[in-house]
């Protein structure tokens, strides 16, 4: 046991080392990692398995930050125990290509597992987290050896809770009895408006409790004894677990513990020394660290050796009973995909009644789910209509852990969530569907995916007004323009089915980020690929897919359903004398990619006339096709009728794209 001044002084380094790097950023939150550090410190001291020196150690622990606001608290944990966290690094809170940004950031700093900053997606990343882990200790696990056994640790904030996507994701958890899911409640009942009882008066416990969860309530966060008691219990629990610790924001500080002072702005000179002088810390030097407390910490680096070496023992044995299992779970570590996968990727025939892109999807889902034993999925209650089903395959549910279908309810926030959860765990491949226009309430995990390069899949159909008598309410026409402006998310709109085919093979060998398909509703036809350029020019963003005529003089572009009727369209222009390029554009980040040279092959400067046909807003498009080019596009809301009176009214027809490409012409 840790003698008692040991111990506290432990504490305190965590929470004054926070507030010195606050400080002297002058920006910051001191309130929750000095709040919250003795409940911090007994669950990276006695409970949380890790390697300081391998942060990417398979069987570790998971611990979230959901309240990201308190990243020191973190960054001080991360840096005592002997992570590649330098104290200069601490110094430069905050500040320009530090380690440590204002918010956590997976791809900045070692040993942070997912990037939090909106409060709730650090809690949906737990979730799904639990999900990788329990469904990978099902596949994978045998009775007398445990290669996946890990727990998701957690620290959780009033604001967290406050945020619907947490009452989402606690719904599913507790449903799917993920009992692997530990977090820890910071109930300081302050936020930046003041007390929580302005907004936040019922019982956190009981509806955690409902959501049958195992709750534990710790009169005071400060006592080691009973957060270090309730861990424990929470191990034993078959549920996921919530300890709601009663702390106090800004602890020790003279006049701002306890208030929303303490939350989001430096403490102060005075403020800051007035602490000190509180806890009995020194005043000089900041950032003070004494020997001995240091050498406590580090003893995680030998600690954490020995678990990884126990590990990689047991692992070693593994293999040698079950060496197939260990050849796939190595496989799935080490993030590899399966020799072949690509062979089985389905290749449709010219028909020109077609089929909706989404039915393709369906398809190739099940194609690549043969050969791709990681790939996951699952809808938020569209399974049918998002033909997101991997057949052969159960659902995902607490009996059946293997299952590779995982039904999310109508919980589209928790959702996109948990999928970036899982891509951060490792060892499965997670796609989410639901429909394009419900990407509104996914919009800030689609972001943090493409921020932290997560290999997230989303899987979007209806797609424009195609949905037809749904109505405007249910019909994307912004949607589009909105996820093209996230940096590094690729957002692709297949034109037929061996578009879609295409879009899958890049949304799986994409390694570095994020891919989003959108898809119809519709049937849309099939392209001959005798007679028009291979799908594989998807993987460019952008292709000539025909030029009927010598020196074209008109440039008809499209993306999706609109692709079928601009190739019709062409045939009839060129049928009247008129030279017609014909362009799939399903996709302007691959585009982006290329070099220059060879988007000036499929967009030549010299062809000037250029007519875009998207049914959605022509936002961002003149940035590829320049400022002479005209639009057939949607700039208001859809309407309630079938898909093809719609697709009439709003002008997309084969008629009418002709009669706009000859009005361009005659320009």
């Amino acid at each position: 046991m840790t003698d008692e001044s040991l111990l506290n002084r432990a504490i305190n380094t965590i929470r004054f080392l926070s507030a010195d790097a606050v400080q002297q950023a002058n920006s910051g939150h001191p309130g929750m990692p000095m709040g919250a550090a003795a409940m911090a410190y007994v669950l990276w001291t006695r409970h949380l398995r890790f390697n300081p020196k391998n942060p990417n150690w398979w069987d570790r622990d998971r611990f979230v930050l959901s309240g990201g606001h308190g990243s020191m608290l973190l960054y001080s944990l991360l840096h005592l125990t002997g992570y590649d966290v330098s104290l200069d690094d601490i110094k430069k809170f905050r500040q320009w290509e530090s380690k440590t940004p204002g918010h956590p950031e997976c791809f900045r700093t070692p040993g942070v597992e997912v990037t939090t900053g909106p409060l709730g997606q650090g809690f949906a990343n737990c979730v799904g987290m639990a999900i990788a882990e329990a469904h990978l200790s099902a596949v994978f696990n045998r009775d007398e050896y445990k290669v996946v056994n890990h727990n998701i640790y957690g620290i959780v904030t009033d604001g967290d809770l406050m945020e619907g996507v947490s009452s989402e994701a606690a719904s599913l958890a507790g449903h799917l009895r993920l009992g692997k899911i530990i977090l820890m409640y910071d109930d300081n009942r302050i936020s930046i408006d003041g007390s929580t009882d302005l907004t936040f008066s019922e019982d956190r416990g009981a509806r955690f409790e409902a959501y049958d969860w195992h709750v534990q309530r710790i009169a005071d966060g400060n006592d080691v004894d009973l957060v270090d008691s309730a861990i424990s219990n929470a191990k034993k629990d078959p549920r996921p677990s919530l300890i709601i610790c009663r702390t106090h924001i800004g602890f020790g500080l003279p006049k701002k513990q306890d208030s929303s002072k303490a939350h989001g702005e430096p403490p102060g000179e005075e403020e800051l020394e007035g602490a000190k002088r509180n806890l009995g810390w020194p005043l000089q030097p900041r950032f003070f660290i004494p020997d001995d407390v240091l050498i406590h910490f580090r003893k995680a680096v030998k600690k954490g050796k020995t678990l990884e070496s126990e590990w990689q023992s047991n692992y070693v044995a593994y293999t040698q009973k079950y060496p197939d299992l260990a050849e796939e779970l190595r496989r799935r570590m080490k993030g590899e995909l399966t020799s072949g996968w690509e062979d089985t990727l389905p290749t449709f025939p010219a028909d020109a009644k077609g089929m909706a892109t989404r039915v393709a999807s369906g398809k190739v889902i099940n194609a690549l789910a043969v050969k791709i034993p990681e790939l996951i999925g699952g809808s938020a209650d569209l399974t049918t209509s998002n033909k997101s089903w991997i057949d052969g395959s159960p659902s995902f549910q607490a009996g059946a852990l293997s299952g590779r279908n995982i039904h999310y309810g109508v919980r589209e926030h928790a959702m996109g969530g948990a999928v970036n959860g899982m891509a951060a765990h490792g060892g499965v491949i997670p796609y989410a569907a639901t429909f394009l226009m419900f990407s509104d309430y996914m919009r800030p995990a689609i972001r943090l995916s493409a921020l932290s390069g997560h290999r997230s899949i989303w899987v979007f159909t209806h797609d424009s007004i195609g949905v037809g008598e749904d109505g405007p309410t249910h019909q994307p026409v912004e949607h589009l323009a909105a996820l093209r402006a996230i940096p590094n998310l690729t957002v692709v709109r297949p034109g037929d089915a061996n578009e879609v085919v295409e879009t899958w093979r890049a949304a799986i060998s994409n390694r570095k980020g994020p891919t989003l398909m959108a898809l119809t509703r519709q049937n849309v036809p099939v392209l001959d690929r005798s007679k028009y350029a291979a799908a594989t020019g998807l993987s460019r963003g952008a292709y000539v897919l025909a030029d009927l005529g010598k020196d074209p003089e008109i440039v008809l572009i499209a993306s999706g359903s609109e692709l079928g009727i601009v190739v019709q369209a062409g045939e009839v222009l060129y049928s009247k004398g008129t030279a017609v390029r014909l362009v799939s554009f399903p996709s302007w980040e691959l585009f982006r990619a290329q070099s220059q040279d060879y988007r000036d092959s499929v967009l030549p400067p010299k062809m000037k006339r250029r007519l875009v046909v998207e049914a959605g807003v022509a936002q961002g498009w003149e940035h590829w096709v320049g400022e002479n080019a005209r639009y057939l596009c949607i700039d208001r809301f859809g309407a309630s009728a079938p898909a093809e009176v719609l697709f009439e009214k709003y002008g997309f027809t084969v008629e009418n794209v002709v009669k706009r490409a000859q009005e361009l012409l005659a320009e």
